[in-house]
């Protein structure tokens, strides 16, 4: 969690943001369609998965972000 903080202070340019799993994009003020894409990208590119394009779409928390993250790296 600790790496998709750090992420996440660098694609929302925001070094106070502090995601748990019950984070949503309503939870931080600039986290749009477009920086959803960059964020999950971003993910990606420092685990070395591919999130599905459900995956992307559907996940409706950090939490669920993650679960999908750990079942890409667990595969």
């Amino acid at each position: 969690m600790a790496k998709i903080n750090e992420i996440a202070r660098d694609v929302f340019d925001n070094d106070t943001v502090v995601l748990t799993d019950d984070t949503t994009a309503a939870d931080v003020d600039e986290w749009d369609s477009l920086t959803h894409l960059l964020f999950t990208n971003e993910i990606e590119d420092a685990f070395g998965v591919t999130f599905t394009l459900a995956e992307v779409t559907k996940s409706e928390n950090v939490g669920q972000l993650v679960d999908a993250l750990v079942r890409h790296l667990g595969a």
